[in-house]
């Protein structure tokens, strides 16, 4: 799955702790998400996007699979 979670927090100009306390993750789930290799339940993937003020598909993006 990709994301754009590192660019939104850019955007947002917090950290990668910073939002992780922000959404009650670690900044290590939050390091796994952006490098992709943790996909987020729904309920973060929506407080994520809450947070950034977008909706889900707008952070969040299934890659296509054969």
């Amino acid at each position: 799955m990709k994301n754009n979670v590192k660019v939104q927090r850019a955007i947002f100009n917090l950290t990668q702790a910073e939002l992780a306390e922000k959404i009650g993750v670690s900044r290590q789930t939050i390091n796994a998400i952006e490098a992709g290799k943790y996909v987020p339940s729904t309920v973060l993937a929506l407080k994520i996007a809450k947070l950034f003020e977008k909706s889900v598909n707008d952070i969040f993006e299934l890659e296509a699979t054969d």
